[in-house]
């Protein structure tokens, strides 16, 4: 895909008149505090002009992930000071471009990482951070493996190094990256065991895993049972005490790849001392000299190196839709709500009855 930045043209520079904003409307979702999913408020404001260098997107569909369910708690690690609008990722098309960037780009579809601000109908990006999405893929499907699909590739491919006869674990099986791990590590060549409540148990072995009861009795015996010499790699979400299990279920050079404190998610007190605490666990396993390593995987490690970062983004979720426009990846969308809904849509991703990812969607994408 060539830069999206640079390409200054007489067309760019002009005001574009097939899409204008000036008298438009943005609407979007804000977290004022800590507060229940009916006490994410939405409101109206006029949109703002395009600055150099940005690209306004439609959004068609954006993604409600454990982040921001952390976030309305107040317990994500870095969240900005209340109030904000949320949303890590979505998938809009290009209505309005700055200074700077090619009006070749309006009506083209892309993909975006953006951490917070993704909860809202228009939303100003930065050129050099979008990801073209395939046109033959629906925008709720594609946006399940955004922040997902990138995670789990990552985790997989650069950092498990998971290759054909490998026996992995993946934790949540169930959920959007657990779901989206599955289906990538079976597709390169691995064994899958995934732990997910027994009403998952029919969807987690149609994506081609074993599905094992999280919640049974004896669960490490029946894990072990299912990969004796050990695995390869295990994926793990949970955080807390649990970590230590994952751990021990590793082979003698297995990976053991963190992503998340989900069992702190409740927990009363400071969003950083899970995470502290696991770090330091993840770095004196590492010094042991037993052949294991242990990652924490952060979407956001190396973006001190921008244009590097951006690369392997692009590099990364450019094969994932590549899958999915193959047919290769199926879509795990839970449901697709309205944003003005958007209180219903986090209640049902928080309430851990659904398989994959809610994603919230614009009118003319419901």
């Amino acid at each position: 895909m060539k830069n999206l930045v640079g390409c200054v043209t007489r067309k760019a520079t002009r005001s574009v008149k097939a899409f204008p904003l000036a008298a438009h409307t943005v609407t979007e979702a804000v977290l004022p505090g800590v507060v229940e999913p009916d006490g994410i408020q939405l409101r109206t404001r006029p949109a703002l002009p395009v600055g150099p260098g940005q690209v306004v997107l439609a959004m068609e569909a954006a993604g409600v992930s454990f982040a921001e369910q952390q976030m309305r708690r107040g317990k994500y690690y870095d969240q900005p000071p209340f109030p904000f609008v949320p949303g890590y990722d979505l998938i809009g098309r290009a209505v309005e471009v700055g200074a700077g960037v090619s009006g070749d780009l309006l009506g083209r579809r892309f993909a975006v990482l953006t951490k917070t601000g993704a909860w809202a109908s228009h939303v100003t990006i930065d050129a050099g951070d979008l990801i073209e999405v395939p046109e033959s893929v629906d925008s709720a499907d594609a946006e399940t493996f955004v922040v997902n699909g990138i995670t789990a590739w990552q985790m997989l491919h650069r950092l498990a190094k998971v290759r054909t006869g490998n026996t992995v674990l993946v934790l949540g099986a169930n959920g959007g990256v657990g779901s989206t791990l599955v289906q990538l590590a079976r597709i390169a060549g691995a064994q899958v065991v995934g732990t997910a409540s027994a009403k998952h148990h029919d969807a987690v072995r149609g994506l081609g895993a074993t599905p094992v009861d999280y919640r049974a009795a004896g669960l490490n015996e029946q894990l072990r049972a299912l990969a004796p010499q050990g695995y390869d790699a295990v994926f793990d979400h949970v955080g807390g005490e649990g970590i230590v299990n994952s751990f021990r279920l590793l082979a003698p050079k297995g990976t053991l790849v963190s992503y998340g404190t989900a069992s702190t998610r409740d927990a009363i007190g400071s969003s950083k001392a899970p995470v502290l605490k696991l770090l330091a666990r993840l770095m004196l396993w590492n010094a042991l000299p037993n052949g294991k390593s242990a990652h924490f995987y952060n979407i956001w490690a190396g973006k001190h190196r921008l244009d590097t970062f951006r690369l392997k983004l692009r590099a990364d979720l450019t094969q994932v839709f590549a899958l999915l426009a193959d047919g290769a990846l199926t879509p795990q969308v839970a449901a697709r709500i309205p944003l003005a809904q958007v209180g219903e849509a986090v209640r049902l991703a928080e309430s851990g009855t659904v398989v994959g990812k809610v994603v919230l969607v614009t009118a003319d994408h419901a």
